[in-house]
């Protein structure tokens, strides 16, 4: 039986002379594209999740939302519509995956926008693109799948497991569900009951693929004046399929918009706050309450990479700029899952390259998206451990960055609301605020410790820290975003019982 790469390669349809060729015109669109501090320092690869290398897992940085040349346009003149390429994003597949491994990351997945019969263009168009791609970069794991035009929402990721009927499995739910893909257009499509309909069919499958929403407030016109996505359709969707539905971005791409006089992050009706979206930046926010539900919703960081922004963009290359660390093995299914179970942390501007959080008591202990058990009758004390990684040397703007500051933030876990657009979490605080002097090295490491008091009620920790001295996040102006840089973990649980 042939292994998985030799597969890839047969389907590619490339001969060997062809993909030297092809990798050669990917190098060179590569290289053409000025970049801003010569070659970045890459993570440390030898960083054991969780201090300990749990089945051999490490921090391995991604991106799950880049765009290629299919990013085009479709001409609906004709029937059925004729597509054209790089008319939205400009890069071929492979550049993206030359590009993703230059700036240290393991795995990238391209995610191109539909339109009307393009799922016929994934399939018959992009995939063999992306199996060549696979070939040619294969230190990047690439993920198959789309910015899937979510019925009644904003845009979402797709993301598709890797097997050997990928490429059906994206074609079966983009040409039913995304609410573009009809022609001619179909208005039933746009609906939130198509989008719970969709998630139940996405749940349902042998192989669950990832939906993660993105851009979440680039719509709304306010601090929580909520846009195409709501808290409530989060909820719903949630409800019908937790284990598909899992979260979003917590820091959206396009965040080198302000080089180029734009909005960082293309939110020009109300900013993101540090190069965060406001459902995750603001404390007790969103973000917050949905966690206070005890709701496994995690957050990732993306680059949105359309245009290169020494091109005119507003787009910095996979992995220049944010990265989405998950603990896992140098594998497709392993990374998914730790997608899917929150294993995850972001940071932007290679902040810092690993981080860890622990909560331990009674003998047990959680790390991020885990869940600590604590007994009742003893109140017990919960003792935090925060484990950071700086940079060891320049990112990708020839900085060293430097964390000024580490947040410990906790919220109270009170059970489902009985409002589906609640959107805020009031228990939730930052209970601890450490500077340089409050951590010590151990080794490439920083680490902090913190004991939460007398802990009788179910609760959520979550930690982020910063390069900046503001106390929290302030609404980004047109600022150098390599001025203002941010990490984040998701949530540890604790349960009292």
């Amino acid at each position: 039986m042939k292994n998985e790469k030799a597969r890839e390669s047969e389907q590619s349809g490339l001969s060997r002379r062809q993909l030297v060729k092809y990798a050669g015109v990917g190098a060179t669109l590569a290289a053409a594209v000025p970049l801003v501090g010569g070659t970045p320092a890459q993570a440390d690869d030898e960083r054991k999740f969780g201090n300990g290398g749990d089945k051999g897992r490490r921090w391995r940085a991604g991106d799950h939302h880049v765009h290629s040349e299919y990013s085009g346009e479709f001409d609906t003149k004709t029937n059925p519509p004729t597509f054209h390429k790089g008319a939205d994003a400009v890069y071929p597949i492979v550049t993206n995956a030359i590009m993703a491994k230059y700036f240290g990351l393991t795995w990238a997945m391209c995610t191109d926008h539909g339109g009307p019969t393009h799922s016929k263009v994934n399939l018959e168009q992009a995939y063999p693109d992306l199996l060549r791609s696979r070939v040619l970069v294969p230190e990047v794991l690439q993920f198959w799948g789309m910015e899937f035009d979510a019925p009644a929402l904003d845009h979402h990721t797709l993301m598709i497991p890797h097997h050997a009927d990928e490429a059906r499995q994206l074609f079966e739910l983009e040409s039913r569900f995304a609410k573009y893909d009809a022609f001619p257009t179909d208005p039933g499509r746009d609906t939130e009951a198509k989008m719970v309909e969709f998630l139940k069919a996405a749940r349902d499958m042998p192989r669950k693929p990832l939906v993660i929403a993105h851009h979440a407030s680039r719509s709304a016109t306010g601090l929580g004046v909520w846009g195409q996505d709501t808290p409530r359709e989060f909820r719903n969707g949630n409800n019908a399929a937790p284990d598909v539905y899992v979260g979003f971005e917590g820091a959206p791409g396009h965040q080198a918009g302000p080089l180029n006089g734009g909005a960082r992050g293309g939110y020009g009706n109300h900013p993101t706050y540090g190069g965060f979206d406001q459902m995750t930046a603001r404390v007790g926010g969103l973000w917050d309450s949905l966690l206070g539900e005890g709701r496994h919703w995690w957050i990732t960081a993306t680059s949105d990479s359309h245009v290169h922004w020494t091109r005119g963009g507003s787009d910095f290359w996979p992995g220049e700029y944010s990265k989405t660390y998950v603990a896992a093995r140098q594998d497709y299914g392993d990374i998914m899952d730790g997608l899917r179970n929150g294993r995850i942390f972001v940071t932007t501007g290679d902040l810092v390259t690993a981080l860890d959080v622990t909560a331990s008591s009674q003998g047990g202990k959680a790390t991020v998206s885990e869940t600590l058990v604590v007994n009742r009758r003893n109140r017990s004390d919960v003792e935090v451990e925060i484990r950071f990684r700086p940079l060891d040397g320049k990112n990708a703007h020839g900085d060293r960055p430097e964390v000024r500051r580490v947040d410990l933030i906790v919220g109270q876990v009170t059970g489902v609301s009985a409002n589906l657009d609640a959107d805020t979490n009031p228990t939730t605080k930052v209970v601890a605020r450490f500077g340089p002097k409050d951590w010590r090295r151990q080794g490439q490491d920083c680490v902090i410790r913190h004991t939460l008091r007398d802990v009788g009620a179910d609760s959520y920790l979550r930690v982020r820290g910063t390069s900046t001295d503001e106390m929290e996040p302030q609404a980004d102006g047109k600022e150098s975003p390599w001025e203002d840089l941010w990490f984040y973990s998701n949530p540890v649980f604790i349960r009292v019982r």
